[in-house]
């Protein structure tokens, strides 16, 4: 069992890290305060290659593993945190669309979401439909060679700065639950769109987040990905490297957290003494380390699941996205409260570590219902034993 990098993953991680100094780092604390899109940054990251990830590289992406996404945006997550979660789900989309979309409909977006020419937002969860997404009422009604879509999607990253849309929709009837989704690529600009004010959040102030309404928005049937009914099961396919992608910047967040806090510790000093000769204080530096440790572990041992079409993938993405967001804000959260008072004002980036790995707990599933996942495939028989 050999768990170090390869040269080239390595390499891969080392470009992240110098993308995220150069481009994202000196940055993030005014796009938090600014509420402020980096557009500009987010196309040269498609010039980088980091728009195309695991996008195949028949349609112009990197064709990257999920491990090897997740040492990327680990990397880039350091620089800024809301801004790689961005990049994360942009890279999802892309993916999706060169995933299940025809020749004509990848030609059409593909290349230029990969260079960052047009970017991309997933529309999946709905003001009535959260957790609960198969319960979807957004409707995508068949019109000749056409859908007419009405409903209305919540929550969605980028939303009214983007170029294309994946969207859920029912095209099933009302009680059809996740075998009655369909996804469907809607040019953000279609006739019958309207976007919702820009929310305002408690972090990942650097990307807008929106309420996306649809009336009788008419698309192209050849738009749809896959076939009818299919939705719902890419929507959980892509959630499975989604959430790898979110438990991956609350690595590169806690790791930040702890560097922050081992200078701040030999820096700083009370009672005539470093900070960091205090025993109680190095032994909760300690336990942040070893809690990232093993969260890093737990996710690219997923990721790995993943790349190897592990038939428990999805349990393993679940627990990973569990404990390392969880821990992500805890380490984030502790080492706030080793700076401090300087750790609560915003000269300093601990206030926003915390804030903007708070939501992580929250989307591409809640920890909930991670946990919900996880302890629906332990029932079923011999996956206990599997764990060994």
């Amino acid at each position: 069992m050999d768990f170090s990098l390869t040269d080239d993953q390595k390499a891969l991680a080392a470009a992240a890290a110098d993308f995220a100094r150069a481009e994202l780092a000196d940055h993030a604390a005014e796009w938090d305060a600014t509420s402020h899109f980096p557009v500009d940054v987010i196309r040269r990251a498609g010039e980088a290659g980091f728009l195309g990830i695991y996008t195949p590289e028949e349609h112009g992406g990197l064709g990257l593993s999920r491990l090897e996404a997740s040492l990327i945006f680990e990397q880039l997550s350091q620089g800024c945190i809301a801004t790689t979660a961005y990049l994360t789900i942009h890279n999802m989309v892309t993916w999706m669309i060169a995933s299940w979309g025809d020749d004509a409909l990848r030609e059409a977006w593909v290349p230029a979401m990969v260079a960052g020419e047009a970017l991309g937002s997933y529309c999946l969860t709905e003001p009535g439909a959260g957790s609960d997404a198969a319960s979807l009422r957004t409707k995508a009604v068949r019109d000749g060679d056409d859908y007419v879509i009405s409903g209305s999607k919540m929550f969605i990253s980028g939303a009214g700065a983007t170029e294309v849309l994946v969207v859920m929709a029912r095209t099933g009837e009302s009680d059809s639950g996740a075998g009655g989704v369909t996804a469907i690529v809607v040019p953000a600009d279609a006739a019958g769109i309207e976007y919702g004010k820009n929310e305002e959040k408690m972090g990942w102030k650097s990307q807008p987040t929106r309420l996306v309404s649809f009336d009788g928005v008419r698309v192209p049937v050849t738009n749809r990905l896959g076939a009818e009914g299919e939705g719902f099961k890419f929507a959980m396919k892509g959630l499975d490297g989604g959430r790898l992608n979110i438990a991956s910047c609350s690595l590169g967040a806690a790791q930040q957290a702890l560097t922050l806090s081992r200078d701040y510790m030999s820096e700083r000093k009370q009672f005539g003494r470093d900070l960091s000769s205090f025993q109680a204080l190095q032994f909760k530096l300690a336990d942040m380390a070893s809690e990232l440790t093993a969260a890093r572990l737990m996710v690219r041992h997923a990721a790995w699941r993943l790349d190897q079409g592990d038939p428990e993938a999805t349990a393993h993405c679940a627990m990973a996205k569990r404990f390392a967001t969880d821990m992500g804000f805890n380490v984030c959260n502790e080492a706030l409260q080793l700076h401090g008072g300087y750790g609560y004002i915003r000269e300093y980036p601990l206030e926003r570590l915390v804030r903007d790995t708070r939501v992580h707990q929250i989307l591409e599933g809640t920890n909930e219902i991670m946990r919900l996942i996880v302890a629906r495939r332990l029932l079923a028989d011999g996956v206990i034993e599997s764990l060994q």
